[in-house]
């Protein structure tokens, strides 16, 4: 089980803050709380961004919502669509770093296309997120974000026929993400942090940074970073989680992040 980051011992707690000089995070319910970004984690962000710390939200969000975050947001880059793609502002300019070769990304979206019809005939009436029209490679299925949540059966099927047609699909708090192409969110910020771009961009590597999430599509995130964190929502998940977080919040969503923040600057 998780520790308590109130729980750590001095040495502890100075021992891993000597460590990390940056934060990578999940968006939906670790830094949102209930779809909406509050004051507090905003100026949590801003506040770690001001003490020095590198910043990478890793998210399942579409192609237009990061654009928006690597321009606008305190951030230092940002992973798109679990691990698709990276944004980043360099000179002034948006630049972009893809996982995936060009060739296997035009696989992977034909793959898509043909998916989407599978889905929509084994599950009559389903929505996709309404972020789905800004998205690149992946189909995203709201299960509860904007509509009446589907039992846990049910989301349950719908992952297995993504994976019989040989996707990667996987649950967040509000959506069944799916795409084909050999990618995670870990392998989108591991080859983004190996890259050329990234030591342009001054980022430290994956042992100097600390990871903030919430549900099972963060768990690869949990296994491959030295320090983990998950906000207190974190906790209906960890039963069936097999690498649950390092450390764990008092608080849940945003106001859980702001401790983060508050803990890393003490």
């Amino acid at each position: 089980m998780p520790t308590s980051l109130n729980h750590l011992s001095e040495a502890e707690t100075t021992e891993l803050k000597s460590k990390i000089k940056g934060v990578c995070f999940d968006i939906d319910d670790t830094f949102s709380s209930h779809g909406k970004i509050t004051a507090e984690a905003f100026q949590a962000l801003w506040n770690l961004k001001n003490a020095g710390f590198k910043l990478i939200p890793v998210t399942g969000r579409p192609a237009g919502w990061c654009d928006h975050i690597a321009r606008f947001w305190p951030v230092d880059a940002v992973v798109g669509e679990n691990g698709a793609f990276t944004l980043y502002m360099e000179g002034g300019k948006l630049k972009r770093f893809n996982t995936l070769e060009p060739s296997e990304n035009a696989a992977a979206i034909s793959k898509l296309s043909q998916l989407r019809t599978t889905l929509e005939k084994e599950f009559p009436g389903m929505s996709y997120a309404s972020d789905q029209a800004y998205r690149e490679f992946d189909l995203a299925v709201d299960f509860c974000e904007d509509v009446t949540p589907w039992k846990d059966s049910e989301v349950t099927r719908l992952v297995d026929v993504c994976e019989k047609a040989g996707a990667i699909a996987k649950i967040s708090s509000i959506h069944v993400n799916t795409w084909f192409g050999r990618y995670t969110k870990i392998e989108g910020i591991q080859k983004f942090l190996a890259s050329p771009a990234a030591k342009n961009l001054g980022l430290p590597s994956m042992n100097q940074m600390i990871f903030a999430g919430d549900s099972p599509n963060d768990e690869p995130m949990f296994e491959a970073f030295e320090a983990s964190v998950g906000v207190a929502n974190v906790k209906k998940f960890l039963p069936s989680m097999k690498h649950p977080p390092k450390f764990i919040t008092s608080n849940e969503m945003g106001s859980g992040f702001a401790e983060l923040a508050l803990f890393l600057q003490k």
